[in-house]
């Protein structure tokens, strides 16, 4: 009878994870980490704000 049913059949849930418990180092990478995205977010915004590097570039004459 499936014939009869239409649309996408749903995925079956997955079980829940348990919260990881860290200790001291794995701490203290994950906070590495958040500072290190922080620091360049900070940059790019910095970095948007000023605009182009170097003005127009390379610069030819028309003599040879």
């Amino acid at each position: 009878m499936s014939s009869k049913q239409g649309g996408k059949a749903k995925p079956l849930k997955q079980p829940k994870k348990d919260k990881a418990e860290y200790d001291e180092a794995d701490l203290a990478h994950i906070q590495k980490k958040k500072d290190e995205e922080k620091a360049l977010k900070e940059l790019k915004a910095k970095a948007s704000q000023k605009g182009s590097f170097g003005g127009t570039g390379l610069k030819k004459s028309g003599k040879k």
